[in-house]
């Protein structure tokens, strides 16, 4: 199965990233042979190979090794993104947030979260942030714009 994963993650980073078999084996120095073996997933790059597509990809090595496309049904996100599933909107406009979510921004019951939201038709959605990292964040934009005013 993990050959099958990561098989499948190196074809379609190499697709999305519009490189040729050729191209990709010249950037980590093997051959174009091995591209295609570890694509048809007649055989698995070695960690030092796996690490250096990952990084060339920008995608975490556990990702590249790891993250099922299928299963999940989302593409393989960039290195430091996540993504956690879907969720619904319950009744009263609730949301069940995934444990993991919360743990990757340490956030427990009680914690508040700053909502935001954008209504451009190209990037609408709302986004959670922590609101200390908000606040935080929020007042350093204050201070450099009365260090520009100076």
């Amino acid at each position: 199965m993990q050959k099958i994963t990561l098989a499948r993650n190196l074809s379609f980073l190499r697709s999305e990233n519009n490189y040729s078999q050729e191209e990709l084996a010249a950037k980590i120095g093997v051959t174009r042979q091995s591209i295609a073996k570890w694509e048809n997933g007649e055989s698995l790059p070695d960690i030092i190979h796996c690490d250096a597509l990952a990084s060339l990809f920008d995608v975490s090595l556990d990702n590249f090794i790891h993250y099922d496309q299928k299963d999940s049904g989302f593409p393989i996100p960039p290195k430091g993104k996540h993504m956690f599933n879907t969720t619904p909107l319950e009744k009263g406009g609730y949301v069940q947030l995934p444990e993991k979510a919360l743990k990757m921004v340490h956030m427990q019951e009680g914690d508040q979260f700053m909502v935001l939201g954008d209504e451009n038709p190209e990037s609408i959605g709302i986004a959670l942030v922590p609101a200390d990292f908000f606040t935080t964040m929020a007042q350093g934009i204050l201070n450099d714009t009365k260090d520009i005013k100076k």
